[in-house]
């Protein structure tokens, strides 16, 4: 299955760079369920906007360490991120994604069956921010999760990440993706397209904050277009 990606999702500026990492590190050791999600993927008008296959190789790496059982997903897209988790997480697991649009979901759905996954996901069409509240609602929720993977509407990042503190069990992990908004929260904002403007504005409040978040041990890694890797600690 040749490469589909055409366009640079990583930070590397070098696309021959990039294009070596995802060839000898990244796409040998995909699945092939990712592979064709990611295929089906290419073709969508909006695809640069899917997981990047180096983000996602960590991520994988992240449930594998935590042992994760019990997962959130904000922000789904046609579920190649969603997909990776599923693979991922023991065939009892369980994860609660969230998005405003089935539409992409369904462009992808069809991989996730092929793969006998989709039992382990429930899909949830709705603004995230009610859902997370409706499970603070029974106390038993909190501490309940292992993981969480957020890639969905930035205003409210810092919203989401208040909540998952208290979903996300200690020791887990919360995932923010878009970090570095494609490298534009180091631009000068004279350099900045007018549509990228409020999106930086919201990520570099998210990364002075989780920065400053004593409740995590946080890496911010160059990965796809930037993702932050939280530990709850407390």
């Amino acid at each position: 299955m040749g490469d589909t990606t055409k366009k640079v999702k990583g930070l590397l500026r070098s696309e021959e760079l990039y294009q070596y990492v995802l060839e000898t590190s990244v796409y040998p050791r995909e699945p092939e369920a990712l592979k064709e999600i990611r295929e089906v993927t290419a073709s969508h008008p909006r695809s640069i906007i899917a997981t990047a296959p180096d983000a996602g190789q960590m991520m994988a790496l992240l449930l594998k360490l935590v042992n994760a059982k019990r997962t959130i997903e904000v922000g789904v897209f046609t579920g190649y991120s969603l997909l990776l988790t599923a693979l991922s997480i023991p065939d009892d697991g369980k994860i609660m994604a969230i998005d405003l649009n089935r539409d992409a979901y369904e462009i992808g759905l069809p991989v996730i069956r092929k793969a006998g996954v989709e039992h382990k996901i429930n899909f949830i069409e709705s603004e995230a921010l009610p859902v997370l509240d409706k499970l603070l609602e029974d106390h038993e929720n909190e501490g309940s999760f292992d993981f969480a993977f957020v890639d969905a509407d930035k205003v409210n990042f810092l919203n989401y990440h208040e909540r998952l503190m208290k979903l996300v069990r200690v020791g887990g992990i919360v995932v923010y993706d878009n970090t570095l908004w494609g490298a534009s929260v180091a631009m000068p904002d004279d350099l900045v397209p007018e549509r990228k403007k409020p999106g930086k504005k919201w990520t570099i409040e998210l990364n002075k904050s989780l920065a400053a978040d004593p409740r995590i041990q946080i890496s911010h890694a160059p990965l796809g277009d930037g993702i932050t890797i939280c530990m709850r600690i407390e």
